[in-house]
């Protein structure tokens, strides 16, 4: 529902942000946030009333959609009762929050160690890692994103990274797998994968395994372009933190909790991790919460032993109880099963449809509600359609697509060359062809500057 426009509120709300909110990830003086008036479901409005279908869950992680009622209701309810309490108590509703997660992770990772976010729980992670194996080295993939905090950005393999790189030390990157653009000269998802698994075994084998605690790996990265790994290739990084003693570590705070059609991303290639982290989808981010689930292995280390990391909002109860609520909505509704219907059955043949009719669509790869379009000026050569991390007027081609898209009433999810597909999880059929429509109209753009 879209409440009557109000471009005077608007352009105070607009003029304040300006003045004196310091936005992430932004040159400031570069950037025109949108005001936003509202949202509801898959969708949200501004002071003009022009309503956006969001095909970015904000950052992919309103995954039931925005102002669900019962989870609203359920942060009501909580903040009437008990709004606060230090981490160190049991209570209500992180008790039940973390039975509720420890239910649906992979295998037996049944403790939870909650967070405030996604890039906290990584930090833990590799602390965990780090004080179980008593070794100092960390290996993480390029082409991925596990937080902004300063270890969460080192492991990260993006240039987000740079300008904050100097705490590498015990950091070390590696390929992972994506046959699009093989680093490995594949020719197909077997030798992929085979290569893959072959180059980082020669990595642990060069810096040495004795070194190496943990192998920290996105199970199927998010930002970075939604590269679904091969099959064979998670059970085959199983198989090496096995052989060598290294903790195995999946990110799932983007594709957990619905995002992939599974409860976790894991669980579509039937594999357990020493520790998993999460945030984002545990509650559609309406209050901040992440964590790490953590195997009965790990968790003995600190039976005795005293665990040297904590934080002042650890399971605070606003978000538990946001938590609590939204994972039983999404069993109640089926939600997960949702996204696994609506992602078979119109988004990726709607994709797919996209691709042969646009020649600025190079490839089409995604499962569930997480898809992404990789555009390129040329099919044959895979030329990005714009530059690895461009700005500026080398970045104009996907300035215009999202252009596009946005005058169509669609938000886009562009990052780099690519544009993601990424709704809530709520997302009806008739609003999954209503995007799908918008994206074709917007992808006109993108053709635009094809060769």
């Amino acid at each position: 529902m879209t409440p009557q426009p109000n471009p005077q509120l608007g352009a105070a709300v607009k003029a304040a942000d300006r003045a004196h909110v310091f936005h992430s990830w932004s040159a400031q003086e570069l950037i025109d946030p949108l005001a936003v008036a509202g949202a509801e479901g898959s969708s949200f409005w501004d002071y003009d009333g022009r309503r956006y279908l969001d095909f970015t869950s904000g950052l992919v992680y309103t995954n039931i959609g925005y102002q669900h009622p019962k989870v609203v209701a359920a942060i009501q309810e909580q903040a009437a009762t008990l709004t606060t309490f230090a981490p160190a108590f049991a209570i209500e509703a992180r008790s039940e929050a973390a039975r509720l997660i420890a239910e649906r992770t992979p295998g037996d990772l049944d403790k939870i160690f909650f967070t405030n976010g996604g890039a906290d729980a990584v930090e833990h992670a590799v602390r965990m890692a780090r004080l179980h194996t008593g070794r100092p080295k960390v290996l993480s993939a390029y082409r991925s994103y596990h937080g902004g905090t300063q270890q969460a950005v080192n492991i990260t393999g993006d240039p987000r990274r740079w300008p904050s790189d100097a705490g590498t030390a015990g950091v070390v990157h590696f390929w992972a797998p994506f046959l699009y653009r093989s680093r490995f000269y594949a020719e197909n998802e077997e030798q992929e994968c085979a290569r893959a698994l072959e180059h980082l075994e020669t990595t642990i084998a060069f810096e040495g395994p004795s070194t190496i605690a943990a192998i920290i790996l996105e199970t199927i990265p998010g930002t970075a372009g939604i590269m679904v790994p091969p099959p064979g290739y998670l059970a085959g990084v199983r198989e090496l933190c096995d052989k060598y003693g290294i903790v195995f570590v999946l990110d799932e705070v983007m594709a957990g909790f619905g995002r992939t059609g599974e409860w976790f991303a894991a669980d579509l290639f039937d594999v357990v991790p020493d520790l998993m982290t999460f945030a984002k989808g545990v509650n559609s981010g309406y209050v901040p919460l992440g964590g790490v689930a953590i195997s009965p292995a790990i968790a003995e280390t600190f039976a005795r032993r005293p665990y040297p990391g904590g934080l002042t909002y650890s399971g605070h109860p606003l978000a538990c109880a946001a938590a609590v609520a939204t994972i039983n909505v999404m069993a109640e509704e089926r939600v997960v099963e949702n996204a696994a219907t609506i992602g078979a059955s119109v988004i990726e043949p709607g994709l797919r449809a996209l691709a042969e009719r646009h020649p600025s669509v190079g490839e089409v790869r995604g499962v569930g509600m997480f898809w992404a379009l990789e555009l390129v000026r040329n099919k044959e050569t895979r030329e990005p359609l714009v530059p690895y991390n461009a700005a500026g007027e080398a970045n104009a081609p996907m300035l215009a697509f999202a252009k596009a898209a946005k005058a169509q009433g669609l938000w886009p999810f562009v990052n780099m060359n690519r544009t993601h597909v990424v709704p809530p999880c709520t997302i009806t059929e008739a609003e999954a062809k209503e995007g799908l429509a918008a994206l074709d109209t917007a992808l006109t753009a993108a053709d635009e500057f094809t060769v």
